[in-house]
C-alpha cells in the first residue's frame, strides 16, 4: 500500500527527536601543562622558587607578546610531581589571550597550595599522567606541550624512555627544564631519556639565578 506524503510526514513526527549535536571544543593556538618538581631532591624553599619563577614569566611582556600573535589564546594548566601517580593540579586549565589574562594567572599560581611532596622523583610517570590530561583537555588544538621542570633523574615508576615513546605518539612534545644544582649531567639524560616529540628541547638553569631568565625563554618558544 503506498502511503500518502500526509502520512510519512506524520510519521516523522512521531519519532523520538536526534540528540542535539555535541558543541566542538573551543580551538586554542597551543595547549600547555607545566609540571615542576616536588620530590626530596628539591626542598621546600625550591619548590616555592620553582612557582614563583612560572608567576614572574607569566607577568613578563614577553609572554604577552608570544601569546598575542596567535588568535585564540594558549590554554594553560600547572602541575607538581614526585613519585609515580602523583602528578597534581595546582592550577587547573584556563585560556590566556592578553596581559589581563597572564597576571591573573600569575596571581593564581602565587596563591596556589604548593606542598613539598617528598620521596622519589618519577619521571615517566609523570609524563604518562600529563598526557592524560592533555587528551582530557576541554580545548581544539594540534599543539600539545608538556613542560617539565626538575633537578633530578627518574628513580621510580614508569621508565622515561617508554614514557617519551608513549607521548611521541600521542602527538605531545615533551620539552625540559633541567636545574643542574646536584647533577651537571642532567641535560644529556634529559635529551636522552625524557624529551620527546617534533621540536623537542631541552633548556639548562646552573643555578637559580639564571632560572628565571631560562625558564621565560623556553616559554615564549613553546608559544610562538
Amino acid at each position: 500500500m503506498l502511503l500518502s506524503r500526509r502520512s510519512i510526514l506524520a510519521g516523522l513526527a512521531a519519532l523520538p527527536a536526534a540528540p542535539a549535536a555535541l558543541a566542538a571544543p573551543p580551538p586554542v593556538d597551543a595547549a600547555l601543562l607545566l609540571a615542576v618538581d616536588a620530590s626530596a631532591s628539591i626542598d621546600k624553599g625550591l619548590l616555592d622558587f620553582q612557582l614563583r619563577g612560572h608567576a614572574a614569566a607569566f607577568r613578563h611582556k614577553a609572554v604577552e607578546g608570544a601569546i598575542a600573535r596567535g588568535g585564540n589564546g594558549i590554554a594553560v594548566m600547572l602541575a607538581q610531581f614526585a613519585g609515580p601517580e602523583t602528578l597534581t593540579t595546582l592550577v587547573p586549565w584556563r585560556v590566556l589571550k592578553d596581559g589581563k589574562d597572564c597576571e591573573s594567572f600569575a596571581d593564581t599560581i602565587d596563591a596556589a597550595p604548593a606542598v613539598f611532596m617528598g620521596g622519589s622523583t618519577a619521571l615517566g610517570s609523570a609524563v604518562v599522567q600529563a598526557v592524560a590530561l592533555l587528551d582530557a583537555a576541554p580545548y581544539s588544538t594540534s599543539r600539545r606541550t608538556l613542560d617539565i621542570v626538575s633537578n633530578g633523574f627518574s628513580n621510580a615508576g614508569i621508565d622515561p624512555r617508554s614514557a617519551k615513546g608513549y607521548a611521541a605518539g600521542a602527538n605531545v612534545t615533551v620539552n625540559g627544564l633541567a636545574i643542574l644544582n646536584e647533577y651537571d649531567w642532567l641535560e644529556d639524560y634529559f635529551a636522552a631519556n625524557v624529551i620527546a616529540g617534533r621540536g623537542a628541547f631541552v633548556r639548562t638553569a646552573g643555578d637559580l639565578d639564571s632560572f628565571a631568565n631560562v625558564l621565560l625563554g623556553k616559554l615564549v618558544t613553546e608559544m610562538v
